[in-house]
């Protein structure tokens, strides 16, 4: 008798102890914030600013699978997906949701509720109508402008191309962003008396048609902050290259893909501000408090490969730059 009793009591005292573990594990889920990511499409530059949000929200303390639970979602370019992807994170209940690149963004923006929506790298979130100014975006939107020093950009291009006389754009017409940047890089190169000659594209099927026409026509090619260009520019570069004309990116992984020269923001380290303002905001920040921030450093990033196979020299004071603060393609 007195076993049995042991033996009940025994069992008794499990059952409690596994019943306050299964609690406390519920808590402990439930204590857990959840992120969502969403990116726009796969490239390069949105891929390192998905990984410096991670890196940032890691610095602050938020490590995916032990204090944080991240949902990642990537829309492959396709409309529908951004919709349902952005209803999902909803139905998960996100406390916070962080888009790659515009459409991401504006898809979020879309949804109902008051979730707050961080940018990771918008050229222009007051002309796209995301927040109502970079100062006090007023609503549940805030985050990461992607500010590209387009001046030191054009004076980078001059300075390898010092009789250069007129310049190609191409960007897609549907891109707010890119259509901004390209719109601004016009200015500033008419400013210096550059003949500025636009080619825009509707979708990577027109990347080829269109670069062959260029490449006839101007001496260089200019790519703003564009998604769908730097997804297809490999397509692009076979036409220029073809023609011996250089094409000079907005962002640096485009370089590296086999574009020539660029000044430019770190796409990671985009991503890392944009990871830390998202961690500000789980710690109880409101959004529409948090001014939109910009990385303001930018770095020379070379590719001498590209350069040799198009017969450029590249001045020594800017390998000296690229190597100071930057990189070196060889």
């Amino acid at each position: 008798m007195k076993r049995l009793i042991a033996t009940i009591i025994g069992l008794f005292a499990f059952l409690i102890v596994a019943f306050v573990s299964e609690i406390n594990k519920k808590n402990q889920e439930a204590a857990t914030p959840t992120v969502g990511i969403l990116q726009t499409m796969s490239h390069p530059a949105l891929d390192q600013i998905h990984d410096g949000i991670v890196q940032g929200l890691k610095d602050e303390g938020y490590i995916n699978g032990k204090n944080l639970h991240i949902i990642f979602q990537n829309a492959q370019n396709d409309q529908s997906n951004l919709k349902s992807m952005s209803d999902q994170f909803q139905n998960k209940n996100a406390q916070a949701v962080i888009g790659i690149a515009t459409p991401a963004v504006q898809s979020l923006a879309n949804e109902s509720g008051s979730t707050p929506v961080i940018m990771g790298g918008v050229s222009d979130p007051v002309g796209t109508g995301l927040v109502k100014s970079l100062k006090y975006p007023g609503g549940k939107i805030t985050g990461v402008k992607d500010q590209q020093p387009l001046s030191e950009q054009l004076k980078l291009i001059q300075e390898i191309m010092p009789n250069l006389k007129n310049i190609g754009i191409i960007y897609t017409s549907s891109d707010d962003s890119s259509t901004g940047e390209a719109r601004e890089f016009k200015k500033l190169a008419q400013k210096q008396g550059l003949t500025v000659k636009p080619y825009t594209i509707t979708s990577t099927n027109d990347i080829e048609q269109v670069a062959q026409t260029m490449a006839g026509k101007v001496q260089a090619v200019y790519i703003p902050t564009d998604n769908t260009v730097a997804s297809a520019i490999s397509t692009l570069l076979k036409a220029t290259n073809n023609a011996k004309i250089p094409v000079f990116p907005a962002a640096d992984t485009m370089v590296k893909s086999g574009g020539l020269a660029t000044r430019a923001v770190s796409q990671f380290d985009m991503g890392v501000l944009t990871g830390k303002m998202t961690a500000e905001i789980l710690k109880g920040k409101k959004p529409e408090n948090m001014p939109i921030q910009t990385v303001h450093q930018y770095e020379t990033v070379i590719n001498l490969k590209t350069a040799k196979e198009l017969g450029i020299s590249i001045p020594d004071s800017i390998l000296k730059a690229a190597k100071k603060k930057g990189s070196i393609i060889k």
